[in-house]
């Protein structure tokens, strides 16, 4: 039964408080405490009912909302029959945490709220459990090692009519069930996974109802299984963008509680999948770390070489070398920095080079992906390649690579993140994988520098500047860097000021007024009057793409 039906039953004397928008959570069950700490007694899915014995003052009522809302209690409703009105730092302690919370009346006996929430969960209960119950050990002997996800889709058709898609965070096709043919458009999946990641990010408990056109979906989050690092996360943000999704295409808001104990096994079932999928990148994840590693520190060009012939058999099975190679450059960032962005990173990646219209978890086994920092570098093995009209050989293009990615993971990002990527031309030998990564980092820079959550560039982008710096005649280059630099050098000098390595962290950080200010160990205030007065020396302004490439190039030439 739904927390909605109990609000509508008079007899039971509730009054809502707070959590108006969470009234279609599922009640499996109710439990009476006054214990501070009831969570070994608790399963997920109750109603809890207190008398409110267990708090002595307002600082109480936080550490108890938190203990339900980590066990996954349903709603909290509180007597009114000992202190009155339910005490406002409690109200407000649940609605921090998303959490319901009734009042119950001083009139209503709590057993009586047991009794009617018993009758009700029993007796939906009791009709189709032997069903459930088979269904799940069939999946159970059937799933994962009998064929991946799309065995336990099929037997989601073949049972329960229901078709039904696996989908990546950017919207890509994993798997899908017999009954689900045709596939689903990409568009779709793009705006599910987008609506998907949204709901996410705000919070909102699985599953999510969407409606495209004349057709209701319902999303369920598939999650880690456990045995993976990500099963630790503790901050939606480390995970929101390498989560799989099953979407069904009903509406489950009126489902029975045995059908989405069901879905919710389904979902486990194929995050089993997903966990296999990620030991499988391990192997890669090295191999790309390795060379990564050696292209760093300067090693020989015989000693990275001897490494990629150990990575492209492993990369390009049946070729046994890759006559060409790119490298793709790629940064998470979250506002206030307190999330990792390197393994976001390196997972996003991951997805994204893997050719859109391909479907299955398998077309992503082609790509190694290091990270170290915040930076996710990709190496990947190219058979081939294509030559334009005008002589110019190219692989993966930075202006293609997001198109169909862009909708859902500016979604996940929700406001408070960025992804920034950059590609570097194809490279035919070790020797050219450092000329390579340095490339693809000045064009990430150069994303970084443009408006906008989800932003890629290319090597093709950087012929104008960077690579041709060299050739810039000595009394222009002067010129430009004294027309810019000197009124700050001078500053500096006159007020034994820091403008300069200011400016250059200010760039080196993508404006970001969080990390720079960390970088320099300053006062974000500090920081802004830094920069103010930057802009007044030069008449310039940072916000400005064209300001800040101007002042990139002229550090560059000074």
């Amino acid at each position: 039964m739904r927390l909605r039906a109990l609000l509508d039953t008079d007899a039971l004397g509730l009054r809502l408080l707070g959590g108006e928008d969470e009234l279609d959570r599922t009640v499996r069950g109710v439990m009476t405490t006054d214990l501070r700490d009831p969570s070994r007694y608790l399963s997920g899915g109750e109603l809890v009912l207190t008398g409110l014995a267990w708090r002595r003052d307002a600082d109480d009522s936080e550490p108890f909302v938190r203990i339900l809302v980590q066990a996954g209690v349903a709603a909290l409703a509180a007597g009114e029959a000992e202190l009155g009105d339910v005490p406002e730092d409690l109200v407000l302690a649940c609605t921090r945490h998303r959490l319901p919370l009734f009042a119950v009346h001083e009139s209503v006996a709590f057993a009586t709220i047991t009794e009617h929430v018993v009758r009700q969960v029993s007796g939906e209960r009791a009709g189709d459990l032997a069903a459930v119950v088979d269904r799940h050990r069939r999946m159970m002997t059937s799933g994962p090692a009998g064929g991946g996800p799309d065995v336990v889709l099929d037997l989601l058709g073949s049972d329960l009519d229901l078709r039904a898609w696996v989908l990546s965070p950017t919207g890509r096709l994993i798997a899908g069930s017999k009954e689900a043919a045709p596939a689903l458009p990409a568009e779709v999946c793009g705006r599910l996974a987008a609506q998907h990641l949204a709901a996410t990010r705000t919070g909102r408990r699985g599953p999510h109802r969407v409606t495209l056109g004349a057709t209701t979906y319902s999303l369920f989050p598939v999650r880690s299984s456990g045995r993976s690092p990500q099963a630790a996360a503790r901050d939606v943000r480390e995970t929101v963008l390498s989560d799989w999704l099953l979407a069904v295409e009903a509406d489950a808001s009126d489902w029975a509680e045995e059908r989405l104990d069901l879905l919710q096994g389904v979902t486990q079932l194929i995050a089993v999948e997903r966990d296999r999928r990620d030991a499988a990148r391990t192997v890669r994840r090295r191999l790309a770390q390795e060379v990564l590693e050696l292209v760093q520190t300067g090693a020989a060009p015989a000693e990275i070489a001897a490494r990629l012939r150990v990575a492209a058999p492993v990369l390009l099975p049946g070729l046994g070398a890759a006559p060409h190679w790119q490298v793709v450059v790629a940064r998470v960032e979250w506002e206030g920095g307190d999330v990792d962005g390197g393994p976001v990173a390196q997972s996003l990646l991951e997805e994204i080079l893997v050719d859109p219209q391909a479907t299955g978890p398998e077309p992503s086994d082609r790509i190694a992906v290091a990270h170290t920092g915040d930076e996710a570098i990709a190496l990947v093995p190219l058979p081939a390649v294509t030559t334009e009209h005008d002589g110019t050989e190219t692989g993966i293009l930075a202006d293609t690579l997001l198109q169909t990615v862009r909708e859902p993971l500016t979604a996940g990002l929700d406001g408070d993140g960025r992804v920034t990527l950059g590609v570097s031309a194809a490279v035919h030998s070790a020797e050219g994988l450092r000329g390579a990564l340095e490339e693809a980092r000045h064009a990430r820079r150069v994303a970084a520098a443009r408006p906008g959550q989800v932003c890629a560039a290319g090597h093709q982008e950087l012929a104008s500047h960077v690579l041709l710096l060299p050739f810039v005649p000595d009394d222009v280059r002067r010129a430009f860097t004294a027309r810019l630099l000197d009124p700050l050098r001078d500053y500096d000098r006159r007020h034994r000021a820091e403008l300069i390595p200011t400016l250059e962290a200010f760039l080196d950080c993508d404006g970001s007024w969080t990390r720079c200010a960390t970088r320099l160990h300053l006062h974000v205030n500090t920081l802004r009057y830094r920069v103010g007065r930057i802009e007044q020396l030069t008449s310039r302004d940072l916000s400005r793409l064209e300001d800040k490439l101007d002042f990139f190039l002229a550090l560059r030439m000074s």
